[in-house]
């Protein structure tokens, strides 16, 4: 199969009959990733529209109904399945609802229509659910980590190393483990994820006041995030009334073709650290 084959049977519409589920009356378009938003300036708009609304559903539901939000995903991916978000986000969903051979062949699909590189870590956990571990960290040996985010090369190496322990390999998979970003005295975004799993793997390993240690500066990391950018509850609450700065409505009658759009610069995003942790803080 040539990769135009493979690439049209992976745009293929998910099912053949589906019932598009209601819209929240309260929806606000603006719930939908402005990146995402971009992305339907591609459709035409009355499905430009369509798309945005239950993407916007999706998105909202995700964490409280996923499988309604599954539903929603599966709604816009019938107008909008080569639109690189829309994938991902069905991705997202299936995997959510432990569909993982439907999420693996989304990620993989939004990996292929958008050269992103950021859920790979979640096509390695789907090679997981799927028990083929092995075909997780074959893919992941494909991927040049020197264009991953910090938080992508964090997240890709926890499923690594996930899928080393499903091999009953604990060593190997605290070695998936030690890379740049473990850095036991820096808080960055990332670091107590990366901490704790670390921690648990020692534990695997019988090794337990290594395993402490580690917990501790993940607790000690998790404080100076919090003490820099407030907890979820307060960084909720600064983005509902940063939000009155976007316009009323999108203006979806104003949307072009995808050959009608210009190149874009695209912004490179880096992951900065909020500082170093003091080390006393983590005998404590």
């Amino acid at each position: 199969m040539t990769p135009d084959e493979l690439l049209r049977m992976e745009l293929r519409p998910v099912r053949e009959r589906h019932d598009d589920p209601e819209i929240d009356a309260d929806l606000d378009w603006k719930e939908l990733h402005p990146h995402a938003r971009n992305e339907l300036k591609a459709l035409a708009p009355e499905n430009a529209e369509f798309v945005a609304l239950h993407l916007a559903m999706a998105a909202r539901l995700i964490e409280v109904d996923p499988e309604r939000a599954h539903q929603h995903a599966i709604s816009a991916s019938r107008r909008g399945g080569r639109i690189p978000a829309v994938r991902e986000t069905l991705g997202l969903t299936a995997y959510t609802i432990g569909d993982f051979a439907l999420a693996l062949r989304e990620l993989r699909t939004f990996r292929r229509i958008s050269g992103s590189v950021d859920q790979v870590a979640l096509e390695v956990d789907c090679e997981r659910g799927l028990e083929r571990p092995e075909r997780g960290l074959e893919l992941a040996r494909t991927i040049d980590r020197s264009k991953m985010s910090d938080i992508a090369a964090v997240n890709l190496a926890i499923a690594m190393s996930g899928a080393r322990l499903d091999q009953g390999k604990p060593i190997l998979a605290l070695a998936e483990l030690e890379i740049p970003q473990l850095k036991p005295d820096t808080a960055f975004p990332y670091s107590p994820t990366l901490f704790f799993a670390y921690a648990e793997v020692l534990d695997e390993l019988e090794r337990t006041r290594e395993a402490k240690e580690w917990r501790d500066r993940a607790d000690v990391a998790q404080l100076a995030l919090d003490e820099a950018y407030g907890t979820p509850e307060e960084e909720e609450e600064f983005e509902v009334y940063t939000e009155y700065d976007e316009p009323e409505a999108p203006d979806f009658s104003s949307f072009v073709t995808a050959d009608e759009l210009p190149d874009e610069p695209t912004e490179e995003i880096t992951d900065e650290p909020v500082g170093d942790v003091d080390p006393a803080k983590v005998a404590e």
